[in-house]
């Protein structure tokens, strides 16, 4: 796959991704996520695929916008880089928060196919 199949592939992933976060759709995003991910969120709360899932399942974790922008991804051979930033309305733990952050993101490309493997966010000022 050329560097910019990667890149449309990837850009397309992420961003059903993050619309099945806001939709609640734990299924795709069981899909998406891989087994050994970690997400670590601006509050520097970490969670593997299984608490991101049960969290988001049962509400706890309840994504209403979340929305990419200047995003760039580099292909790196079975593994892509995303850069990026994102607007983000969620209610977390009862708290609704609403806040725009900078991203790097993950995928590698491995026997279930593209998976997100990593997130880590910074919230922007």
């Amino acid at each position: 796959m050329s560097d910019n199949n990667v890149k449309e592939t990837i850009e397309a992933l992420d961003g059903e991704r993050m619309r099945a976060m806001v939709a609640g759709d734990v299924e795709t995003l069981g899909r998406i996520l891989a087994d050994d991910m970690t997400y670590v969120h601006t509050s520097s709360a970490v969670d593997t695929k299984e608490s991101m899932l049960e969290s988001i399942g049962n509400g706890n974790l309840n994504y209403r916008k979340m929305a990419a922008r200047n995003v760039m991804v580099r292909a790196c051979g079975d593994a892509a880089i995303v850069n990026g930033e994102a607007d983000v309305e969620v209610t977390s733990g009862g708290s609704e928060l609403t806040f725009s952050l900078r991203f790097t993101d993950v995928y590698v490309n491995g026997d279930a196919g593209w998976q997100m493997v990593a997130w880590q966010s910074t919230r922007l000022p």
